[in-house]
Protein backbone atom coordinates (compact mmCIF):
# COMPACT_ATOMS: atom_id res chain seq x y z
CA UNK A 1 0.00 0.00 0.00
CA UNK A 2 1.55 3.34 -0.74
CA UNK A 3 2.29 5.95 1.95
CA UNK A 4 -0.33 8.33 2.27
CA UNK A 5 -0.78 11.69 4.29
CA UNK A 6 -4.06 12.73 5.15
CA UNK A 7 -5.02 16.04 3.86
CA UNK A 8 -6.96 18.06 6.88
CA UNK A 9 -9.18 21.00 5.86
CA UNK A 10 -11.02 22.85 8.94
CA UNK A 11 -10.09 19.99 11.36
CA UNK A 12 -11.05 17.08 8.80
CA UNK A 13 -10.45 14.40 7.29
CA UNK A 14 -10.98 15.27 3.09
CA UNK A 15 -9.20 12.45 1.30
CA UNK A 16 -5.55 10.71 1.84
CA UNK A 17 -3.00 11.98 -0.67
CA UNK A 18 -0.25 9.97 -1.49
CA UNK A 19 3.25 10.63 -0.57
CA UNK A 20 6.04 10.53 -3.28
CA UNK A 21 9.63 10.32 -2.22
CA UNK A 22 12.18 11.07 -4.73
CA UNK A 23 15.22 8.59 -4.34
CA UNK A 24 18.55 10.24 -3.90
CA UNK A 25 20.55 9.79 -7.53
CA UNK A 26 24.37 9.03 -7.67
CA UNK A 27 26.29 11.50 -9.52
CA UNK A 28 26.82 10.00 -12.99
CA UNK A 29 30.87 10.14 -12.63
CA UNK A 30 30.17 7.69 -9.61
CA UNK A 31 27.87 5.22 -11.76
CA UNK A 32 30.73 5.33 -14.46
CA UNK A 33 33.76 4.22 -12.35
CA UNK A 34 34.67 0.77 -12.11
CA UNK A 35 36.07 -0.65 -8.99
CA UNK A 36 38.82 -2.71 -9.26
CA UNK A 37 38.30 -6.33 -8.66
CA UNK A 38 40.55 -6.79 -5.74
CA UNK A 39 38.95 -4.62 -3.66
CA UNK A 40 36.01 -6.04 -3.75
CA UNK A 41 36.80 -8.81 -0.97
CA UNK A 42 32.71 -10.31 0.38
CA UNK A 43 33.68 -10.32 4.26
CA UNK A 44 31.04 -12.41 4.77
CA UNK A 45 32.36 -15.45 2.99
CA UNK A 46 35.71 -14.39 3.85
CA UNK A 47 35.36 -14.77 7.76
CA UNK A 48 32.11 -17.47 7.41
CA UNK A 49 34.79 -20.65 7.14
CA UNK A 50 37.32 -18.94 10.14
CA UNK A 51 35.05 -17.61 12.68
CA UNK A 52 31.12 -19.69 11.68
CA UNK A 53 31.96 -23.39 10.80
CA UNK A 54 32.78 -24.96 13.50
CA UNK A 55 31.14 -22.59 16.21
CA UNK A 56 27.61 -21.22 15.47
CA UNK A 57 27.90 -19.07 18.67
CA UNK A 58 27.59 -15.26 18.33
CA UNK A 59 30.96 -13.38 18.83
CA UNK A 60 30.45 -9.70 20.88
CA UNK A 61 33.04 -7.72 19.99
CA UNK A 62 34.34 -5.17 22.30
CA UNK A 63 36.75 -2.11 23.41
CA UNK A 64 39.56 -4.48 25.17
CA UNK A 65 41.83 -1.15 27.09
CA UNK A 66 38.33 -0.11 28.31
CA UNK A 67 37.63 -1.00 32.18
CA UNK A 68 33.60 -0.36 31.19
CA UNK A 69 33.69 -2.72 28.45
CA UNK A 70 36.52 -5.55 30.31
CA UNK A 71 33.52 -5.07 33.35
CA UNK A 72 30.99 -5.53 30.89
CA UNK A 73 32.56 -9.00 29.23
CA UNK A 74 33.26 -10.09 32.65
CA UNK A 75 29.19 -9.32 33.91
CA UNK A 76 28.05 -11.43 30.61
CA UNK A 77 30.83 -14.04 31.03
CA UNK A 78 29.24 -14.24 35.19
CA UNK A 79 25.54 -14.63 33.69
CA UNK A 80 26.59 -16.44 30.91
CA UNK A 81 26.98 -19.86 32.48
CA UNK A 82 26.08 -21.79 29.09
CA UNK A 83 28.79 -19.78 27.23
CA UNK A 84 26.17 -19.16 24.25
CA UNK A 85 28.03 -15.92 23.63
CA UNK A 86 32.21 -15.90 22.14
CA UNK A 87 34.52 -12.48 23.30
CA UNK A 88 36.77 -10.89 20.95
CA UNK A 89 38.55 -7.51 21.47
CA UNK A 90 38.19 -4.86 18.64
CA UNK A 91 41.80 -4.07 18.59
CA UNK A 92 42.91 -7.16 17.62
CA UNK A 93 43.34 -9.20 14.09
CA UNK A 94 39.73 -11.34 14.45
CA UNK A 95 38.34 -8.23 15.77
CA UNK A 96 39.49 -6.18 12.89
CA UNK A 97 37.76 -9.19 10.61
CA UNK A 98 34.92 -9.40 11.77
CA UNK A 99 34.16 -5.49 11.97
CA UNK A 100 34.86 -5.57 8.25
CA UNK A 101 32.32 -8.43 7.64
CA UNK A 102 29.61 -5.90 9.79
CA UNK A 103 30.46 -3.14 7.06
CA UNK A 104 32.40 -1.13 9.54
CA UNK A 105 36.09 0.32 9.76
CA UNK A 106 38.50 -2.14 11.19
CA UNK A 107 39.97 0.69 13.14
CA UNK A 108 36.09 1.89 14.46
CA UNK A 109 36.39 0.48 18.47
CA UNK A 110 33.21 3.16 19.26
CA UNK A 111 30.47 0.55 19.76
CA UNK A 112 30.10 -2.97 21.21
CA UNK A 113 29.28 -4.78 18.04
CA UNK A 114 27.14 -8.54 18.49
CA UNK A 115 28.16 -10.80 15.47
CA UNK A 116 26.15 -13.55 14.40
CA UNK A 117 26.27 -15.55 11.66
CA UNK A 118 23.91 -14.26 9.82
CA UNK A 119 23.60 -10.79 11.27
CA UNK A 120 25.10 -7.94 13.39
CA UNK A 121 23.98 -5.84 15.89
CA UNK A 122 25.59 -2.38 17.36
CA UNK A 123 25.26 -0.02 20.09
CA UNK A 124 22.06 -0.28 22.13
CA UNK A 125 20.72 -2.72 19.49
CA UNK A 126 24.16 -5.60 20.74
CA UNK A 127 23.58 -4.88 24.12
CA UNK A 128 19.83 -5.39 24.28
CA UNK A 129 20.58 -9.17 22.01
CA UNK A 130 23.43 -9.74 24.24
CA UNK A 131 21.28 -9.88 27.38
CA UNK A 132 18.97 -11.98 25.24
CA UNK A 133 21.43 -15.04 25.50
CA UNK A 134 22.02 -14.39 29.58
CA UNK A 135 20.09 -16.07 32.00
CA UNK A 136 16.64 -14.54 33.91
CA UNK A 137 15.77 -11.74 34.40
CA UNK A 138 17.93 -10.53 31.26
CA UNK A 139 15.91 -11.94 28.30
CA UNK A 140 12.52 -10.15 29.78
CA UNK A 141 14.37 -7.18 30.71
CA UNK A 142 15.64 -6.69 26.77
CA UNK A 143 12.60 -6.96 25.54
CA UNK A 144 10.88 -4.07 27.99
CA UNK A 145 14.28 -1.99 27.02
CA UNK A 146 12.97 -2.14 23.17
CA UNK A 147 9.85 -0.29 23.63
CA UNK A 148 12.26 2.65 24.60
CA UNK A 149 12.62 4.12 20.61
CA UNK A 150 16.04 3.46 19.45
CA UNK A 151 17.11 7.17 18.62
CA UNK A 152 16.85 7.36 22.44
CA UNK A 153 18.27 4.29 23.49
CA UNK A 154 21.39 5.00 21.30
CA UNK A 155 21.63 8.92 22.27
CA UNK A 156 22.13 7.29 26.04
CA UNK A 157 24.50 4.57 24.66
CA UNK A 158 26.65 7.75 22.63
CA UNK A 159 26.75 9.57 25.84
CA UNK A 160 28.78 6.92 28.01
CA UNK A 161 30.53 5.45 25.45
CA UNK A 162 31.78 9.09 23.94
CA UNK A 163 33.18 9.30 27.61
CA UNK A 164 34.09 5.61 28.70
CA UNK A 165 37.65 6.88 29.51
CA UNK A 166 37.09 9.76 30.91
CA UNK A 167 34.66 7.81 33.21
CA UNK A 168 35.99 4.39 34.40
CA UNK A 169 39.32 4.67 32.42
CA UNK A 170 41.62 2.68 30.19
CA UNK A 171 43.35 -0.85 31.65
CA UNK A 172 46.73 -0.10 32.25
CA UNK A 173 48.21 -3.14 30.79
CA UNK A 174 46.72 -1.84 27.69
CA UNK A 175 45.38 -5.37 26.69
CA UNK A 176 41.69 -7.09 28.28
CA UNK A 177 41.78 -10.35 30.16
CA UNK A 178 39.98 -12.53 27.66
Amino acid sequence: MANVLPVVLRARLIVPTPVRFRRARAPQAALRTPSPPSAAVDWVKATDAEFFQSDSRPIMLFDGVCNLCNGGVRFVRDNDPNRRIRYQALQGESGRKLLQRCGRSPDDISSVVLVEKDSSYIKSEAVLRIMEYLDMPFPPLAFFLKIVPLFARDFAYDNVANNRYSLFGRSESRSCEI
